[in-house]
């Protein structure tokens, strides 16, 4: 068996014709490292056999099958330990080394589908790539009549290119509910993400149970509510009922981290400090540098921090953990004892980003502390509570993580870096022999605007697709074997409910997705567009929000004299534009953009539309000229 299984395998990746031979009728996200089109198609019988490996009757990939494969299709699926199957899943008796833990063989042929794998999540992983060889129909929750169930027959090979494959949620900002993040998660792993960073705590809410701290979620979970432009908004009044907000009993961790691991997803909480702390310092006001922190409230996305001189930040009040008080490294052993116990993954994230140093140049406790440790700015303040924050996170058997800011005082070596202020960071972290996740707002940040402003919540910079696809995790600079990964971070500032998160993460959800899994002489922006068409079809038909912004085009404005200028450029190829500036509503038989337009002096508004062929598929776009003229070059 060993023989055979190695003689196959070398035939898989070693064949010159495994490569994408028909675009046209594979549309995987992530593209599989090698997979080539076979004679026939399987069409999927009214009564499908699925034959498990033994001693996996409770396996996640059998159920997502069983689930799958009966919902939209009507058809009877039977789970079997023996005898005939449609569908088989092989764990190998001899380890393949080509695949590794999380890779995996379909092969799919006219009477018989089978996936083969070292582990389980290899299987699992084949059995997200066997359902998107489905028609979109296949994502319905209910049955869909008139649909042919037939894939084409194809051998495919795959296995990740990266190790840590993640996504950030943060649920501070917005809280969202055990199901919600269950939701989260069962999107993630059809993209085959196996990370799910969990931002927990921050200025806006406290959302885990420490038993031996209740106010952290008695006082520092609840706010004001608030709705609009988050960062805009008034500031509380003393007496507006603090009703927005929740947090997770410690059960409920459990719940979701057992969830998480059954769809072989780890989950590293975040615990954001010494910055980032206004909830914990309105439940704790002692833990605070700072005279007057006892009349502190959780921040509910009032202005708070003055960013126009770059960064740090100026703080209009003091949202840091005092570094020179010793009841924070209490709070602190409290809060990391219970977190390491709640979490089995070995890295805890502790933040220490944008944390603001003019509270801190000014606390006498604080100076006395660099004074009495030979410390010289601010950042050594910072490295110091970082390096007696380390030692606490070792004491609890777990590695300590944190943002690229860390670097800025010195860490120890057994410090991992999560690099956000674009790669150089992690670079430089990598070729110094810590460990990296790359995350760089460049590519990576999914909170980002990802269409015109005039179509998303307004945040101070945009991300699109095409920009997203060119994530590379491993940048050639770097020392690849300190490079864990990457991942997309969603800050949910302005994201109120899973809805709209489901909106920021797909697309741009997909094109990380590709960049992490997918070899990188793999990627084809143009292939990739065809195949994000084709899923927007299957999330269509499992309902989940997706943004379409790929079809809205990119304005410029010009200024040349007293003159404005509009320049439209579209993502994708094959749309026509078409405008007016008469405040009414254009179709393809206005006049189509080809050229820069002129604003008419007296216009008030442009509106903007695309169409392929005959069909409109952007989203109208009503654009005031005075905007306009505000985004002048």
């Amino acid at each position: 068996m060993k023989k055979l299984f190695l003689s196959f395998t070398l035939f898989l990746f070693g064949s010159s014709v495994f490569n994408q031979t028909s675009a046209g009728k594979f549309y995987i996200i992530p593209e599989p490292v090698a997979q080539a089109e076979k004679p026939g198609n399987f069409t999927l019988p009214k009564n499908v056999n699925i034959l498990r490996p033994a001693g996996n009757e409770n396996d996640i990939t059998v159920n997502f099958l069983k689930e799958k494969l009966s919902k939209a299709t009507g058809s009877k699926v039977t789970v079997r330990s023996s005898g005939k199957s449609d569908i088989q899943l092989i764990l190998n008796k001899a380890n393949d080394t080509m695949i590794g833990e999380e890779g995996y063989i379909l092969s799919v042929r006219s009477k018989k589908i089978t996936i083969r794998a070292n582990k389980p999540s290899g299987l699992f992983y084949g059995a997200q790539t066997l359902i998107q060889l489905f028609p979109a129909q296949i994502e319905s929750e209910e049955v869909v009549n008139n649909v042919e169930w037939k894939i084409p027959a194809v051998e495919i090979g795959d296995y990740p290119r990266v190790a840590w494959r993640g996504l950030m949620l943060d649920v501070s900002r917005h809280f969202f509910t055990v199901d919600e993040v269950k939701q989260y998660i069962d999107a993630m792993v059809r993209y085959k993400y196996n990370m799910l960073h969990w931002h927990l705590t921050d200025d806006e809410g406290w959302r885990i149970e420490i038993k031996s701290l209740p106010k952290l979620t008695e006082i520092g979970a609840w706010r004001v509510e608030k709705v609009g432009n988050f960062g805009e908004f008034s500031a509380p009044l003393p007496n507006e009922p603090k009703t927005y907000g929740g947090f997770y009993t410690q059960e409920q961790i459990r719940e979701i981290v057992r969830y998480a691991a059954d769809r072989f997803v780890n989950i590293i909480p975040e615990i954001d400090v010494p910055g980032h702390s206004l909830a914990a310092i309105a439940s704790y006001p002692e833990l605070s540098c700072t005279e007057g922190a006892d009349k502190y409230n959780v921040r509910a996305g009032e202005p708070f921090m003055d960013w126009s001189h770059g960064a740090p930040p100026i703080a209009f009040i003091d949202n840091t953990l005092c570094p020179a008080n010793e009841k924070v490294y209490d709070f602190m052993d409290k809060v990391m004892t219970e977190v390491a116990q709640l979490f089995p993954y070995p890295y805890i994230h502790v933040g220490g980003d944008e944390a603001p140093h003019n509270f801190w140049q000014k606390s006498p406790q604080v100076q006395e502390l660099m004074k009495r440790e030979g410390l010289t700015t601010i950042p050594q303040v910072q490295s110091y509570f970082e390096k007696r924050l380390e030692k606490i996170v070792q004491a609890k058997g777990k590695k300590m993580m944190g943002w690229d800011e860390i670097l800025e005082g010195g860490i120890t070596p057994t410090t991992a870096l999560m690099s956000w202020r674009g790669n150089k960071y992690g670079i430089e972290a990598s070729r110094s022999g810590h460990y990296v996740v790359m995350s760089p707002t460049t590519f990576a940040y999914i909170d980002y605007m990802q269409g015109d402003v005039c179509t998303e919540p307004p945040v101070y910079s945009s991300l699109r697709l095409n920009k997203a696809y060119q994530f590379d995790p491993v940048p050639p600079e770097a020392d690849a074997n300190y490079i864990l990964g990457g991942q997309a971070n969603l800050w949910t500032e302005q994201v109120y409910n899973i809805r709209q998160a489901e909106y920021m993460t797909w697309p741009r959800g997909f094109a990380i997705a590709e960049s992490l899994w997918s070899p990188k002489d793999k990627k084809n922006w143009e292939n990739f567009v065809g195949k994000t068409e084709n899923h927007f079809q299957r999330l269509d038909y499992a309902e989940t929000k997706y943004s379409p912004a790929i079809y809205d085009p990119i304005v410029n404005v010009m200024k040349k004299d007293d003159k404005y200028y509009v320049e439209l450029t579209t993502e994708i190829g094959g749309l026509d534009i078409y405008t007016s500036f008469d405040n009414s509503t254009p179709d393809r038989f206005y006049p189509r953009y080809t050229e820069l337009l002129l604003v008419p002096k007296d216009a008030r508004l442009v509106k903007i539309i695309t169409y392929r062929g005959k069909v409109p598929v952007g989203r109208l776009m009503t654009i005031p000229v005075d905007d306009l003229k505000n985004r002048a070059k």
